[in-house]
């Protein structure tokens, strides 16, 4: 019987940021699922198009891997997002595999890397440790997500309470699009008496957020108007698809749908 995992991303034009973050997913899975062809698709359709034109590599959107999946004669798929929550493009994912749904013998989906309780502490730990020499005296860390108008939006308030219940006091989380704002960021820290701050995306890719927004030279990127207060300022690039417990995160949630395609749960 033919059976792939395809894994969806939101995708990146960076190709160093996607060889680190997202192909070390992709083979991660392809590693712990042998006996399942591994097959890649992007949500964002500029990012595709950007590629397309750019660099002539083509990129599957979802509703184009499923319709290969199915002319191939694949079975039973897993579909296994690399998003960080169940958002608009988790949507608009879980849509193009419910249009396909009669395609195949067997279709089932994994969840998004935030999206029960304990993927929260888990998330919390892994960052912890990646940013451990950052987490002392005069110093606050602050991760950059991207922020939606979608009410999963609440998933970044939610880590910080993680943060806070942990001891992490130092840990900030804005967002680029939405809440918390950067400026209520900027308001937290300025009750410290911190004078450096560490900015990081909270993003699986280090893309055009993570080098304008956040660290860009312009005067409104974050890395500017922290430094513009006074404060010094290092930007770390690093996708969260660099640590390898987020990766691991992602593995179970693959785990757990496979689970369900093979009928054990």
């Amino acid at each position: 019987m033919k059976q792939a995992i395809l894994v969806v991303s939101f995708g990146t034009s960076y190709h160093e940021s996607r060889r680190k973050t997202i192909e070390a997913i992709e083979q991660a899975i392809k590693e712990k699922f042998a006996e399942y062809e591994v097959r890649r698709a992007f949500t964002s359709r500029i990012i595709i198009g950007i590629l397309k034109k750019r660099d002539n590599i083509h990129i599957d959107s979802v509703e184009e891997a499923l319709e290969r999946l199915a002319l191939e004669g694949f079975q039973r798929v897993i579909v296994q997002p690399t998003l960080v929550m169940g958002g608009e493009e988790n949507d608009a994912m879980l849509a193009a595999v419910k249009q396909y749904e009669d395609r195949f013998k067997r279709i089932v989906w994994g969840k998004p890397l935030l999206s029960e309780e304990e993927d929260y502490k888990r998330l919390c730990s892994v960052l912890a440790e990646d940013t451990k020499e950052y987490d002392g005296e005069g110093t606050e860390i602050i991760f950059m997500g991207h922020g939606t108008e979608h009410e999963a939006n609440e998933c970044y308030s939610r880590l910080v309470e993680v943060f806070k219940q942990n001891g992490y006091d130092r840990y900030h989380v804005g967002t680029v699009e939405a809440e918390p704002a950067f400026e209520a960021v900027k308001e937290e820290v300025k009750k410290t008496d911190s004078s450096r701050m560490m900015l990081q995306p909270l993003m699986i890719v280090s893309g055009d957020h993570a080098h304008n927004d956040m660290a860009g030279e312009d005067e409104d990127s974050w890395k500017s108007q922290l430094e513009t207060e006074g404060y010094q300022v290092i930007c770390r690039l690093k996708g969260m698809g660099e640590l390898e417990g987020v990766r691991r995160m992602f593995l179970d949630h693959a785990e757990e749908a496979r689970k369900r395609l093979e009928g054990k749960e």
